[in-house]
């Protein structure tokens, strides 16, 4: 297997808008293409079943919607 040792980016549509996905070895984080804040989450969050209220915390601190 490959490791993970720098950010992967990738686009991403999901209806009619663009979003930029973005891979660490931190985390996820998907960001509206053209902005620079969206959700992030982390791994191991996502691994202790903490990924929904993660998610939920960080977009009610950027002030955007939950997706």
């Amino acid at each position: 297997m490959t490791p993970l040792d720098k950010p992967l980016r990738r686009l991403l549509a999901v209806g009619d808008k663009a979003y930029t996905l973005t891979i660490a070895p931190q985390g996820l984080k998907l960001v509206e293409k053209g902005h620079r804040k969206g959700i992030e989450l982390d791994w191991i969050d996502l691994l202790n079943g903490d990924a929904a209220l993660a998610a939920a915390l960080n977009a009610a601190v950027a002030g955007s919607p939950p997706p």
